[in-house]
């Protein structure tokens, strides 16, 4: 069976670094980003766990000149003439703590080029290394679900995560013609730095069912708002 070349975004913590565990366990070689990597001690150690199939590679998804270092990298790291055949666009960011009376235009701005504009340069900057039939999972939220909105909360988070639905969306019909399947899943609320402790998911439980459904998908499924056990969510 063809191993399989999968880009992680965000990869040094959290579920982007349950990501790549999981996908190390499943035989896959893995390309960790972040933004440090001398200080990403768990990914390092993982790398040294799994010679050749784990490479930590900086990335700053708020810098596009920072996409572009990655993309000339990339091909030294997959080898000749291979592609990527996932891409989990999992790097975001939370500003706690907002009110209203004292929202700042700083907030915004970090959350749209982080949660929202990053996936989508991102994504476009590695097309040509991604793979015909190639699977693209951009973390979402349900907080970034308009019809589920019941609170005054987060709203740079939120609304960053409505733009980054719309750009999984704008993804899946610009990609449909390589057969590449774009989809926006929500992990839940999972027990991770930005969860928190008394969230109800655990980073393994969550991204276990992330890879379940992700493996199942196929064309019709592009463009689509899913959960993390695939059960559709509503914009």
């Amino acid at each position: 069976m063809t191993r399989r070349h999968v880009l992680v975004t965000g990869a040094n913590r959290g579920l982007g670094l349950e990501f790549t565990r999981q996908l190390l366990a499943q035989g896959d070689h893995v390309i960790a980003a972040c933004r440090q990597p001398g200080r990403a001690n768990a990914l390092n150690t993982l790398a040294g766990d799994h010679p050749g199939r784990l490479h930590v590679l900086p990335l700053d998804l708020a810098r596009p000149h920072s996409h572009q270092e990655l993309a000339r990298e990339l091909p030294l790291v997959l080898g000749q003439g291979a592609r990527l055949g996932l891409l989990v666009n999992n790097a975001g960011v939370l500003h706690s703590g907002e009110r209203l009376g004292s929202l700042s235009a700083a907030n915004f701005e970090d959350s749209f080029r982080v949660n929202a504009i990053g996936p989508l340069l991102l994504t476009q900057t590695l097309e040509p290394l991604l793979a015909d039939g190639a699977r693209v999972v951009n973390l979402s939220s349900s907080l970034g679900a308009i019809a589920l909105a019941g609170r005054f909360g987060t709203p740079s988070y939120c609304m960053s995560k409505a733009a980054l639905n719309m750009a999984t969306v704008q993804l899946a019909h610009a990609l449909s013609g390589r057969g590449i399947v774009v989809v926006a899943i929500s992990p839940g609320w999972v027990r991770t730095d930005m969860g928190g402790n008394n969230a109800e998911v655990a980073p393994t439980e969550a991204v276990a069912g992330m890879l379940r459904v992700v493996a199942g998908l196929d064309s019709s499924d592009s463009g689509r708002f899913l959960d993390w056990q695939g059960a559709a969510l509503p914009w």
